[in-house]
């Protein structure tokens, strides 16, 4: 099996979130994994928002490797592509096509990778793949998973392959992505002292919102949690006093914060006027660097990357926000062929020979961890 190719396939399936639609991609990439030997299970949250967890080996003893990564990709956006954005063409070394970096090239890598292995892992700890559906808008696939019985079963380590150019990170901040809701009550523009408006009290809220200091200790790679508010809508008309407004507010955690914890709190800092609803909630994910197979994988790249990696986080977030803690906190790397800052971009790619290495960094990491080398 050639990575690039299985890419260059992956690609032209248009598994734009919403809708996501991923059933078709899912089964394609079961069928190969069923066709290898891996054991393959489909789940779906939702129709044709399709999930598989492919195993194999597992009899050593020890808890089985993940590899985990998404099929769903944001939308193309307005500005017109230079390449066709679901033919996979390749020019200059390039890959192109929406999902290349971000992730399908990373997932093509993995599947690669545990195919040409297959036939040495049946006595081993052996490997799970988890691919999922819907991590675009908030790890919807994963959060099914841990909510389904037997769907996931166990892991000892984790690779997630997010773009990140091969080097790998050890963590991510969180995301929290708010509605604070104001309402009031409606009447004649003319007449305001009849009615309550809801946008002064927006206006308000906005305000605190500035101030609100989150009175934590930064991390010390990932640096402070972040609040932006990035949205904001209400009113009837100009001559009516407004009865409704919402205010999208995008909050950025860090490891160790928790979010309910921050959600109880903001609410009472924003009072009784405003009502607080979850749009996206994941939390942010760190692995100590020290760890035995952390320093192995930064020993595997560091000919990749032309140095010894040093601690570095992702920017953005993951699905380990949800399968590390669902895994029970293993060990978790963020590693992939893809290019950070290509992510939901115009003519988004992801470079060929990247992908090549990638295949051969999660054999390497797959033999050691499976006792094959």
């Amino acid at each position: 099996m050639d990575a690039t190719e299985l890419a260059r396939e992956l690609l032209r399936f248009n598994t734009i979130n919403p809708p996501g639609q991923e059933r078709a991609c899912a089964q394609r990439l079961g069928q190969l994994l069923g066709d290898a030997g891996f054991d393959v299970r489909t789940e779906e949250y939702a129709p044709h928002r399709t999930s598989l967890v492919a195993r194999l080996g597992g009899s050593s003893g020890r808890r089985p490797l993940c590899f985990a990564g998404h099929i769903d990709t944001v939308p193309l956006g307005a500005t017109d592509w230079t390449h066709d954005a679901f033919a996979g063409d390749i020019a200059d070394g390039r890959l192109y096509g929406r999902g290349s970096s971000d992730m399908k090239g990373g997932v093509a890598a993995f599947v690669t990778a545990a195919c040409q292995l297959a036939g040495q892992l049946r006595d081993t700890s052996g490997l799970v793949l988890v691919i999922v559906a819907g991590e675009e808008t908030g790890c919807d696939g994963s959060r099914h998973l841990t909510r389904t019985a037997g769907a996931l079963g166990e892991a000892g380590a984790i690779v997630i392959a997010e773009p990140t150019g091969n080097y790998p990170c050890v963590g991510h901040k969180g995301a929290l992505w708010l509605q604070a809701r104001t309402t009031g009550v409606t009447a004649h523009g003319s007449m305001p002292e009849r009615g309550v408006n809801a946008i002064y009290k927006a206006a308000r809220a906005v305000m605190q919102l500035e101030r609100f200091d989150f009175g934590t200790t930064p991390h010390p790679v990932l640096g402070s949690p972040t609040l932006s508010v990035g949205t904001i809508g209400g009113g009837l008309n100009i001559n009516s006093v407004p009865d409704a407004v919402a205010i999208g507010i995008d909050i950025r955690t860090i490891p160790g914060q928790k979010h309910n914890v921050l959600v109880e709190r903001l609410a009472q800092y924003l009072g009784d006027d405003v009502v607080l609803m979850r749009i996206v909630d994941v939390e942010g994910v760190w692995t100590d660097s020290t760890h035995p197979w952390v320093q192995e994988i930064f020993d595997l790249t560091s000919p990749v990357v032309g140095e010894r990696p040093i601690e570095r986080g992702a920017p953005y977030f993951t699905d380990a926000s949800v399968l590390t803690p669902a895994f029970g906190g293993p060990p978790t790397v963020i590693l992939g062929p893809g290019e950070m800052a290509l992510a939901h971009q115009t003519d988004e790619y992801c470079r060929v020979d990247r992908l090549e290495q990638a295949v051969e960094i999660y054999t390497e990491i797959a033999r050691r961890w499976c006792g094959l080398t």
